[in-house]
């Protein structure tokens, strides 16, 4: 690094536009004036103890930066272990889609596995709520994940209705969704290790895009 390099990083923006005022009234070059101005600033103590001191604050900055973005790391991975739960070796999203609400229903999911496995599921399902549609999603990549023979599956979707009601208690189920349930938790059973989790919709949207696909490849046998 030139000394102007070196006096240009240790100046403050204050100093470094009182130089080029001063170069611009004095004739001088602007690393003259800049090294003026640091002089000025250093008094009795010198130039080269001041050079120390800021080379030490940029460091302490530096070390303050590096601390918070590594508390911001943290931040983000912590919050995508509430999400997300644990490291899975076999991964699994659902999203079901009503339209209008209740209306035509299309279910989309996706299961991937550690050895490249990929399945995806985009059909329609009927008629009903988005609810149910939720439900028949989750039941449709259970189905899966034990036709393939996945286990440890962690299942993620972003409906609380359908989360809350499939990890609750059956005495506190919703009743329209009492079969829906049924369905899915004989389903986990057969699957060592699975679990349902909620997340946030923008994190489902490989789920939700193929569920919506199904709503709209809906023809009129699909309504019978």
């Amino acid at each position: 690094m030139t000394e102007h390099h070196l006096l240009l990083a240790a100046a403050f923006k204050s100093e470094r536009s009182a130089s080029r005022k001063l170069a611009a009234r004095s004739g001088i070059s602007e690393e003259q004036a800049l090294r003026a101005t640091l002089e000025q600033r250093a008094g009795a103590h010198g130039l080269a103890h001041l050079l120390d001191q800021r080379a030490a604050l940029a460091a302490l900055e530096t070390a303050r930066l590096a601390a918070r973005d590594a508390r911001r790391a943290l931040a983000r991975s912590a919050t995508t272990v509430r999400h997300d739960g644990p490291p899975s070796a076999w991964r699994a999203w659902f999203d079901g889609s009503a339209h209008p609400n209740p209306g035509r229903c299309g279910i989309g999911a996706l299961l991937t596995g550690p050895d490249a496995q990929k399945i995806e599921i985009s059909r329609p399902a009927g008629y009903g709520n988005s609810s149910e549609a939720e439900y028949l999603a989750l039941i449709a990549v259970l189905e899966a994940a034990v036709a393939i023979g996945a286990h440890g599956v962690s299942v993620h979707g972003d409906s609380r209705v359908v989360i809350d009601d499939v990890n609750g208690l059956d005495a506190a189920g919703a009743p329209s969704l009492r079969a829906y349930r049924t369905r899915a938790q004989a389903l986990l059973a057969r699957i060592d290790g699975a679990c349902v989790r909620w997340l946030p919709r923008h994190k489902n949207q490989a789920a939700d895009a193929l569920s919506q696909r199904a709503v709209a490849a809906f023809g009129p046998a699909d309504m019978a």
